[in-house]
């Protein structure tokens, strides 16, 4: 029985030391398009604009995750941001004046703050490339007890025509990649996809 115990006891250590090896979420640059002025409906449903009856153009993606800690503890009651650019690769005006088509049905931007297991979820559309960027989503994430993090997600094998080493390197890269697979239960043609989020507590 001793020996079970200690044996036990070995298990939950090596999981705690695991637990406390998570990696922080690379940073990435905030990039020139996060906008100057807050859209009004700012929900986490980037795909209808109140007041609006048509909806967003593309590819519907629910995307979810979660908001840990270095150890795996759950973040609850952070803000978690999003913005991308619509389906013809157009980010909010004022900040993307280019001209062009853009979609005015796209939110563009969006807020949700994590419940108590660290968990948010949103439902956009994929990320389109633009220029010689990959599809990708920016991310910032705010908590008082936590260093703020700014980063992009990007997709598996989408690696556009842009040089990683840019934005940190291809294992930077590879850690902020995910896989968008068909949306359980929903219409057909949506995705999903996971991003979990790693922060660093204040020190």
């Amino acid at each position: 029985m001793p020996r079970m115990i200690t044996l036990a006891a070995a298990l939950v250590l090596a999981g705690a030391a695991w637990a406390a090896s998570l990696e922080p979420t690379p940073e990435q640059t905030l990039g020139p398009f996060y906008p100057s002025v807050l859209p009004e409906d700012r929900d986490a449903d980037l795909l209808v604009i109140k007041g609006r009856v048509d909806r967003a153009q593309g590819t519907v993606l629910h995307l979810a995750g979660r908001v840990t800690d270095t150890s795996g503890t759950p973040v609850a009651d952070a803000l978690v941001e999003i913005w991308q650019s619509d389906t013809y690769g157009r980010y909010l005006l004022p900040k993307d004046g280019a001209p062009g088509r853009r979609d005015p049905n796209f939110q563009g931007y969006g807020q949700a703050r994590t419940g108590a297991a660290g968990g948010y979820k949103f439902r956009t559309i994929r990320p389109v490339p633009y220029e010689s960027r990959p599809p990708h989503i920016h991310f910032q994430v705010t908590h008082p007890r936590f260093r703020a993090l700014v980063t992009q997600m990007y997709v598996v094998s989408e690696p556009g025509r842009e040089n990683p080493a840019y934005f940190g390197g291809q294992r930077v890269r590879d850690a902020l990649s995910v896989t968008l697979y068909p949306a359980d239960g929903a219409e057909a043609g949506t995705l999903s996809a996971r991003f979990d989020i790693v922060l660093v507590p204040v020190r």
